[in-house]
């Protein structure tokens, strides 16, 4: 815990600071120079500073580190492997985005996005064709015993008749169990997909992983709506009149965790007109709160939560909230901490996670910070046109 709370408050991104003076306890002369008295012999040899008359931004940073980081947040990913069963890899079959995995009667219970067939794409007949490889896509379910060999069950969450807010597909599901209630939360996409479609969050429920689930009518969740488009051409997303909030066009991969006698609803949130910064897509995270797990969700003032993200990977610890952040923006490949639940800070750099990661909510996620980390699942694209989930492993990493 005192690390945790010696580092809340003195991270800033490295991209967009210039110095921390005041970090560091320097102080500006009459004569304009620096006082770099606190400075001792102990954080130059640690450090390699060469000059202290003549500190670098970075070194600045640097100075203003705590010592005690420590490397409990920290661990390398394994290389992934196959699963057997029915979640082995079978071509013409999608099965993607697995959400996390809870245990129930000994048995593991994983949900995720499934379809059929290739991918055609925009320039063909969107409204019969599929225009991504999550187009089209019901949500399934599967059961193990060791996390391993699995058994496919069937649809859990099916698309809603024509005209519904969630009738072309229903895909990147989470799974939350709260006083004998489940919960599924889910993206979802109305007819026709055009890329200025703007996707929503649903929910079902039920008294059993098994089921049935009741699908909440309309949807919990949807894109800010302060974005003007420019033009009329419905595959055009990049050219917008005002851009709007930071998820005017998109409200994605959804998960809800009972966080201090509410609800957070995580999810990425997609701008209109996107564009890519520090060479990454232009991506954050947001969150809604709720008194009750199916709403109704109010949107924090504080979002966005996050500089950079994709999947929403969260897990509660030490009274706060855990965040694996992945594959797109300047803070990508890192995990961080909010002991509040929205004001993250970085904890730990990860060398190449996986994406689309599904943890193991079996486990006490409060043993250590990267306990829900040690296996889990993802996907893989097998090719262009299809996927399949896989196994993760990791390992702690404290010294070289």
């Amino acid at each position: 815990m005192r690390i945790i709370k010696t580092l809340l408050g003195i991270y800033v991104v490295l991209v967009f600071i210039g110095c921390q003076e005041k970090a560091i306890k320097s102080t500006e002369s009459n004569t304009g120079e620096e006082d770099n008295s606190t400075i001792t012999q102990e954080q130059i040899d640690h450090l390699g500073i060469t000059d202290v008359e003549h500190l670098s931004a970075a070194s600045k940073r640097a100075l203003a580190w705590p010592t005690d980081l420590g490397n409990e947040w920290f661990l390398e990913f394994n290389q992934l492997e196959p699963l057997k069963g029915d979640l082995a890899y079978e071509e013409g079959v999608i099965r993607r985005d697995p959400s996390a995995m809870i245990k129930e009667d000994g048995k593991y219970y994983v949900w995720y996005s499934k379809g059929v067939g290739p991918t055609q794409g925009f320039d063909g007949d969107i409204e019969n064709e599929k225009v991504f490889p999550w187009d089209r896509c019901d949500i399934w379910y599967a059961t193990s015993t060791d996390g391993i060999t699995w058994k496919e069950e069937g649809i859990a969450v099916a698309r809603g008749e024509k005209g519904a807010y969630d009738d072309r597909s229903v895909f990147t599901v989470e799974i939350m169990k709260h006083e004998d209630m489940y919960y599924l939360t889910y993206q979802t996409v109305k007819s026709p997909y055009n890329k200025r479609v703007k996707n929503q969050i649903g929910l079902a429920w039920s008294t059993s992983p098994n089921g049935p689930w009741i699908k909440s009518k309309e949807p919990i969740l949807s894109p800010a709506d302060n974005g003007i488009w420019e033009g009329d051409d419905p595959n055009d997303r990049f050219s917008v009149k005002k851009k709007g909030d930071f998820d005017s066009h998109k409200v994605h991969d959804p998960c809800i965790l009972p966080f201090k006698g509410k609800f957070y609803l995580y999810y990425k949130g997609e701008q209109m007109g996107e564009e890519i910064t520090f060479g990454g897509r232009q991506i954050r995270h947001g969150v809604a709160i709720a008194d009750n797990p199916k709403g109704p969700y109010v949107k924090s003032p504080y979002n966005p939560i996050s500089n950079s993200g994709h999947e929403i990977c969260v897990w509660p610890y030490n009274g706060g909230i855990a965040s694996l952040i992945t594959t797109d923006g300047p803070e990508k490949n890192t995990i961080q901490w909010a002991e509040d639940g929205i004001n993250f800070n970085i904890m730990a750099s990860i060398p190449s996670p996986p994406h689309a990661i599904g943890l193991n909510r079996a486990v006490d996620s409060e043993k250590e910070p990267t306990e829900v980390l040690k296996w889990g699942l993802t996907h893989v694209y097998n090719s262009r046109d299809y996927q399949s989930i896989m196994r993760f492993t990791s390992r702690k990493k404290e010294k070289y």
